[in-house]
């Protein structure tokens, strides 16, 4: 047996992850512009991923003190790298119901414990939206969103100049600036409402996930075992420069307008459902958050490093928001969901909450174990509506191995919510893809009020006066 001594100690976030009431995997989808050839898969597998982090190669296993630690083991590709095959010479539609009924089943697998916690599933078949895909299927003890993304761009390059670095869009305005004009005095009001509205916040937050579930509803199905009944993977494409248009006319941020679009589809849908019950239930999205204060993706040698800003691993938290209910107000004005969205996200903005809810699951580790804390994550999310997070993908496009890049998106299960919405930006597109319950939400109507949604906030906005008085 390999000596254990060197091996790396799992760490508390990587253990709650992977218990027997929370096993969370993140999926990221790269969608190929050329016929995938997989001629250098091997050299891609040994040279490019491998290398990444030694967790790619390791088991978890528990030393002789009882403590779980990364132990190296040999990785074998044929293992790890998954080719389907699928009936040959078939329509691009064809290929879309047999990519879809596939993708549909590896999101329920877990993969073996006995063996790196990782897979990756080459698509050669053309779809509508690609002509080959690549899945990456990585789980959540490994790292969280931003660390397992971040990895896998590292191993692309971008298409125009493979020479020169990916950039990405700034994930919020510098408001360091426009702090340091306000005066003391009158920052003494903003800090109080802060402190204020952080622990009121944070005592609703520990409420909704110990006590407090949602309604039932038609986003809701509330049963037992949700995450282990099949789901269906939708994808919406939305022009990001059209997007910013919109932001620019409201004079808001693009958070606010893809939030008050998502919830006014929501809604949307509630009320095609159930029209009455629809508009009266309290429903609740549930945000996910990175708890780094940084701007955009470290490179894996930053995130790597003893004192990095950003260290490799789990720094997440969770905000729980309210879903704005639909009036007859707002149905003949869906811009009241992008102000609605605007108040919110600027009161959750100026709020510490994120950082008590992180001290809150550290405090509970060392106090009752990661047990214990998988229980309280897994309760967040069973006793929300909707779980929702987002990552910022590069401005340029990318290749991989001389595949051009052609969509990039993402993905959860784990988690027991009966809809995962999940967005990314990459390009000029914004890609939001809709991870639903199977046989309880009805995903071709969802989709349908997801894009009615946006369509109505982006017609008023284009009709409003250039002021919002």
């Amino acid at each position: 047996m390999e000596n254990l001594e060197f091996s790396e100690p799992v760490s508390p976030s990587g253990r709650y992850f992977n218990t027997t009431l929370l096993c969370a995997y993140v999926f990221g989808f790269l969608e190929s512009e050329i016929p995938i050839d997989d001629s250098q898969t091997m050299y891609l597998f040994k040279d490019v991923f491998l290398p990444i982090n030694p967790r790619f190669s390791s088991i978890m296993v528990r030393d002789e003190d009882g403590e779980m630690r990364w132990k190296k083991v040999e990785v074998k590709a044929e293992e790890h790298i998954k080719v389907p095959i699928f009936p040959k010479n078939e329509s691009s539609q064809f290929y879309d119901e047999y990519f879809d009924e596939y993708v549909s089943r590896i999101l329920m697998e877990k993969t073996p414990q006995d063996k790196p916690l990782w897979e990756i599933h080459v698509i050669k078949y053309p779809t509508t939206s690609a002509k080959g895909t690549l899945i990456f299927k990585l789980h959540h003890a490994l790292g969280d969103g931003y660390t397992l993304v971040g990895a896998l761009l590292s191993c692309l390059q971008r298409a125009d100049d493979p020479s020169l670095p990916l950039t990405f869009p700034s994930r919020r305005p510098n408001e360091s600036a426009v702090r340091a004009k306000k005066g003391f005095f009158r920052r003494i009001p903003s800090a109080v409402f802060s402190v204020f509205n952080s622990i009121s916040d944070f005592g609703w937050s520990v409420v909704k996930s110990s006590m407090v579930e949602d309604d039932k509803s038609p986003i809701r199905s509330g049963e037992e075992g949700v995450e282990n009944q099949p789901c269906v993977l939708t994808n919406i494409s939305f022009s990001l420069d059209h997007i910013k248009k919109i932001k620019s006319m409201l004079g808001v941020t693009l958070n606010d307008v893809i939030t008050g679009a998502i919830f006014y589809g929501i809604r949307l849908y509630m009320e095609e459902m159930n029209s009455e019950k629809g508009r009266r239930t309290k429903s609740t999205g549930l945000v996910l958050l990175s708890t780094r204060n940084i701007g955009s993706y470290q490179s894996i040698q930053e995130m790597m490093k003893p004192n990095s800003r950003s260290p490799w691993g789990n720094h997440i938290a969770f905000l729980h928001v309210s879903i704005p209910k639909l009036t007859q107000s707002s149905l003949s004005n869906p811009l009241q969901f992008v102000w609605k969205a605007q108040k919110i996200i600027k009161r959750k903005r100026n709020s510490f909450t994120v950082f008590l809810i992180e001290w809150l699951l550290d405090l509970e580790l060392k106090l009752r174990g990661h047990e214990a804390v998988a229980k309280h994550i897994y309760g967040t999310l069973k006793n929300a509506s909707v779980v929702i997070s987002n990552l910022i993908g590069p401005v340029e496009p990318m290749a991989l191995a001389n595949h051009p890049c052609k969509g990039l998106y993402f993905t959860m299960t784990g988690g027991p919510e009966s809809i995962n919405i999940a967005i990314m930006s990459y390009t000029r597109t914004l890609r939001v893809t809709l991870k639903t319950q199977k046989g309880f939400i009805d995903e071709k109507l969802f989709k349908s009020c997801m894009v009615n949604a946006f369509e109505a906030i982006s017609k008023a906005a284009m009709e409003m006066p250039r002021s919002k008085g």
